[in-house]
């Protein structure tokens, strides 16, 4: 990373902080030692190879798989440290978009939504409707989707959605896995802009797996890439495209990148 970053990534606050952690499936070692920061406001990208265990840091880090070794840190906090009015204070701060969607088909729009108000709020059931049709305003989707289920959404539709479930409790942190995987480009650069308009109207940090090179072009602020079951480099795109790696320079420099011209990112974190 170069001087510049590192001095503007010094002086921001960590919001996500990963050290030394290890993830492993019996013999396989699929995250040895890995270190991450993410930093409060960025729309972080996290891409690497298939199969290179992104999913399972990211899964990790939201506990629902085990880790062998390692610390997290959430805001501030240690999940192993706390108690669990703590723990349940700090998951209400954190939404989750799954690869897919991963919307209960038997449960309409609405209902997907008001699923995490009713794990972790007491709320009328009047109350609820009206944050759940907010939630479904603020991603772009018209009021009368509250009241349909998946199988009658298109693929655009249900990446909302499930980004509306993600909003439900106003999270801090908002985890999202592969985004803009299965919509066309016009979908896929129109779902990158609410991405960035929701970040900042909310103030929402996001941390973002992708494969997407125009997602990691148009809307984020900083990239890591795992490789070697480690974060083998985290910046700019610039940091990125002057990192001697073999499989960094086919990603990002191989026959589908991007040749256009990219606008100065660090104009979005200036040096103070």
């Amino acid at each position: 990373m170069i001087a510049a970053a590192k001095f503007r990534d010094r002086d921001r606050q960590v919001i996500l902080s990963v050290k030394d952690l290890t993830v492993a499936f019996g013999d396989n070692v699929v995250l040895d030692h890995l270190n991450l920061d993410i930093y409060r406001g960025e729309i972080l990208g996290f891409v690497g190879a298939s199969g290179a265990g992104k999913s399972v840091l990211m899964r990790t880090v939201l506990r629902l798989l085990p880790r062998r070794s390692g610390r997290i840190e959430i805001l501030g906090a240690d999940y192993d440290a706390v108690g669990d009015a703590e723990r349940m204070a700090l998951d209400t701060r954190l939404g989750v978009l799954f690869q897919h969607g991963a919307l209960f088909s038997a449960l309409t729009v609405k209902e997907n939504i008001q699923l995490p108000m009713r794990e972790y709020l007491d709320l009328p059931q009047w109350l609820m409707d009206e944050l759940a049709y907010l939630k479904i305003a603020l991603v772009g989707l018209k009021p009368e989707a509250a009241d349909r289920y998946p199988s009658e959404l298109s693929g655009g539709m249900i990446k909302r959605a499930a980004l509306a479930r993600a909003l439900a409790l106003d999270p801090d942190l908002v985890f999202l896995d592969e985004p803009t995987s299965g919509l066309d480009p016009i979908g896929a650069a129109e779902f990158d802009e609410l991405i960035a308009q929701l970040r900042d109207t909310l103030g929402l940090t996001v941390y973002m797996v992708t494969h997407d090179l125009d997602s990691l072009f148009s809307v984020c602020d900083r990239i890591a890439v795992l490789g070697q079951k480690k974060v083998l480099v985290e910046g700019t795109l610039d940091d990125m495209l002057a990192f001697d790696d073999p499989w960094v320079q086919s990603y990002f420099k191989g026959k589908r990148a991007r040749s256009i011209p990219r606008a100065d990112q660090s104009a979005r974190f200036p040096v103070e």
